[in-house]
């Protein structure tokens, strides 16, 4: 039982971390309480089952500090990124996922996995001792962070997070929209034609803004607040900022030409992306929304081209819990206060699935090592792994710690290059460049490690 891993929450970071410890050879229990105990997010009990995006954001690991991090994970041997790139969908440059097989693909490698063990079990306190991950996600049950707040000593701390809605495909008219991906980006016509567009002129657009302000909206519970986290903003949020506000923001009209109007400049565009390898459904890209459901239908069917819009789901919003890390988990991702428990993944301020999944395999790797005997060498700071670890156990201001997406603000500058738009790109590169090398060093001194401990 000692030198047993157990993994609570089969999310993206418990998914990752079961499947580098078990790949370094440590026996693993994932205890995952869904299908038994559900929650209002998720639909089924497959293992990283994505609730919100299907998106995994940029694949650009030379100018973009999420694709450096897809990078580093595909270098480890991340089941994640393998699951994904193996149900791809087009996205232009971004990675986007066919969420249902790429749920069950991960599910089934870790139900095959000899040292993997699932249980359907819900754990609802801390426990005496063991290897523990607690990787609950933002939607860990009521009971367990109940014990986490009591433990920390400290109120759980919370944002709201809120998913976009979907629509049929086949309920879209086409002779409004086009298919197009901003500026024309990707390698292929499947990659450049990624985004479906709706276009406003400026009446529709100033239509839509006022029915976003007066729509109903979902109220909160007493004692909630709205902290929302920045990077997923509802649109009626954003609208309540100032009226240009979603028209320099996720509906921005820039990179795009609409073929059936090509003299006229749209106000405004509505971007939607496939949501599914079929291609029958598309999301609302940037379209998160606390708008009650009957509100909902009527606001998006005024974006032209949706006017008989049917919508496979809704958008809802729910509150996500995450701890203050900076002052309670030490450099290994160890609950000071009981060291023998780790945590990954969102439930430690980190946000999207791409950075869930690294502080996963992080956790799974760092875990497995301590059962083994063996130390691992500092996960480097320069890397975009580094670079998250290190803001969650530390780097950021733990007064004001809210989640964070990785970025190139929490890398070390690099000396001698330009700051600023204009230097960005031989900057980025010299990020990117210098992570890589990081990383796979990291890698190569574990890989010489298991030589040495070989029989």
């Amino acid at each position: 039982m000692s030198e047993t891993l157990h993994i609570v929450g089969g999310g993206m970071a418990g998914s990752e971390a079961a499947w580098q410890a078990a790949n370094m050879g440590v026996d693993v229990v994932i205890h995952e309480m869904r299908p038994h105990v559900g929650t209002f997010a998720h639909r089924t009990g497959d293992l990283a089952e994505m609730v919100c995006s299907n998106s995994f954001r940029s694949d650009d690991d030379e100018q973009n500090a999420v694709g450096l991090l897809h990078w580093e994970m595909r270098a480890a041997g991340g089941l994640i990124m393998a699951m994904a790139d193996r149900h791809r969908l087009p996205a232009g440059g971004a990675l986007a996922v066919d969420r249902d097989p790429f749920a069950r693909s991960v599910t089934a490698h870790l139900m095959n996995h000899p040292k993997i063990i699932v249980q359907h079990t819900e754990i609802t306190s801390l426990p005496e001792g063991g290897h523990w991950i607690i990787a609950t996600g933002p939607l860990t049950s009521e009971g367990l962070g109940q014990a986490i707040a009591a433990e920390t000593g400290a109120q759980a701390l919370a944002f709201f997070d809120a998913i976009a809605p979907i629509v049929y495909h086949d309920s879209i008219d086409m002779s409004r929209a086009w298919m197009q991906s901003r500026y024309d980006k990707g390698d292929t016509e499947e990659e450049r034609t990624a985004y479906l567009n709706c276009p406003m002129d400026r009446d529709q657009y100033e239509a839509f803004i006022d029915a976003l302000l007066v729509a109903e909206k979902t109220e909160f519970h007493e004692g909630e607040t709205a902290g929302y986290f920045d990077g997923c903003l509802p649109i009626e949020v954003m609208a309540e900022r100032g009226r240009e506000t979603l028209r320099h923001g996720p509906m921005k009209p820039v990179g795009l030409t609409n073929p059936h109007q090509p003299e006229i400049k749209p106000w405004a565009v509505v971007q939607l992306r496939r949501d599914n390898a079929l291609g029958t459904l598309y999301n609302i890209v940037g379209f998160q929304t606390k708008m009650k459901y009957g509100a909902q239908t009527s606001v998006f069917r005024m974006i032209p081209g949706l006017e008989n819009a049917q919508f496979a789901r809704l958008g809802g919003i729910h509150r996500n819990t995450f701890i203050n890390s900076p002052t309670l988990l030490d450099a290994q991702m160890r609950l000071r206060t009981r060291p023998h428990v780790r945590f990954a993944g969102q439930i430690t301020g980190v946000e999207g699935y791409v950075e869930s999944a690294a502080m996963g395999l992080l956790a799974g790797r760092l875990a497995a090592a301590e059962i083994l005997g063996r130390a691992l060498p500092r996960v480097p700071q320069d890397s975009a792994m580094g670079a998250l670890i290190h803001h969650i156990t530390g780097g950021a201001e733990a007064r004001t710690f809210q989640p964070m997406n990785v970025n190139f603000g929490l890398f070390r500058p690099v000396e001698g290059f330009k700051g600023g738009r204009r230097g960005r790109i031989d900057r980025y590169r010299a990020y990117t460049d210098r992570a890589k090398a990081a990383w796979s060093g990291w890698l190569e001194a574990q890989i010489a490690d298991d030589m040495s401990f070989a029989p």
